[in-house]
């Protein structure tokens, strides 16, 4: 297996090249680049700054990787994007470099797709399976779990926290943080119940989903405080993998706002 470097292309010096990369017309790989082997890059796609990309993802034409984060506060200090194997990254996409202001790294998982025009901003972690359909935006310093989709045109906020199997609908505006298997919807968004679909998908057992609602009501039911019900839940519930997981990550956040149900008909 030999690497295949279109004659348009340029290719930097010290930029490094794994085994079967294919870079296609006009593109332009930095110096500081990393291609994994099998790494495709179609044609008119740039991968700049301190940019590391896993095997066998492919990149499509005008894709923009590891440019300045689009950060005022940014002063030219060495940070990275990492990204991993074997995911998609279609036209147009942009993904930026982390910041000095967090962990200074921006981080992709593997197996994500990313469909046309979407934007990941700096220092945002993102884990593994994502599905982001096209123009969804999403900025600075956001952690999203496995498993989570994305409709089209959604926007999130800085800093916000998106759990495992999560799914926020086409062009909601989300603000807060989404618990796992919750369903994100509206702008600004609301809890729109969980992600029972999503749940079958990835396995998770009858009794896991049934203790998921149960939980689900008993927390965002109203009747009171969040934190309150986070704190009184009952053992036969808290015993359960799944809820541990949705507790877990509430209590996690501390003090950060949550996406709540708009009313009682969000309840499942």
């Amino acid at each position: 297996m030999t690497t295949n470097i279109h004659p348009s292309a340029v290719v930097e010096d010290g930029a490094v090249l794994g085994a079967d990369v294919k870079i296609g017309p006009f593109c332009h790989v930095g110096p500081n680049v990393n291609l994994g082997d099998g790494v495709e890059l179609l044609s008119h796609a740039v991968i700049a700054g301190h940019t590391s990309i896993g095997t066998k993802t492919r990149v499509f034409p005008f894709a923009s990787l590891g440019h300045e984060p689009q950060d005022l506060k940014f002063k030219g200090e060495v940070t990275t994007l990492e990204i991993g194997s074997n995911c998609t990254i279609r036209e147009g996409v942009t993904m930026n470099p982390g910041t000095a202001g967090d962990a200074g790294k921006t981080i992709i998982g593997n197996n994500c797709v990313f469909l046309a025009n979407a934007h990941v901003a700096h220092d945002c972690v993102l884990g593994n399976n994502i599905i982001f359909s096209n123009a969804v935006m999403v900025a600075g310093h956001c952690k999203i779990g496995d498993n989570v989709i994305f409709g089209g045109g959604a926007g999130v906020h800085q800093f916000c926290r998106i759990g495992n199997n999560a799914f926020i609908g086409g062009m909601a505006g989300l603000e807060n943080d989404v618990i796992p298997y919750g369903v994100a919807l509206g702008n600004r968004a609301y809890l729109g119940g969980l992600n029972v679909i999503g749940m079958k998908r990835a396995g998770l057992e009858r009794e896991d989903i049934h203790a998921a609602r149960a939980v689900y009501k008993h927390i965002f039911s109203g009747d009171v405080p969040i934190a309150e019900a986070v704190n009184d839940i009952p053992d036969t519930m808290s015993d359960n993998p799944v809820v541990k997981r949705i507790l877990n990550f509430i209590k996690s956040g501390e003090n950060r706002s949550l996406c709540t149900p708009r009313n009682k008909d969000d309840l499942v």
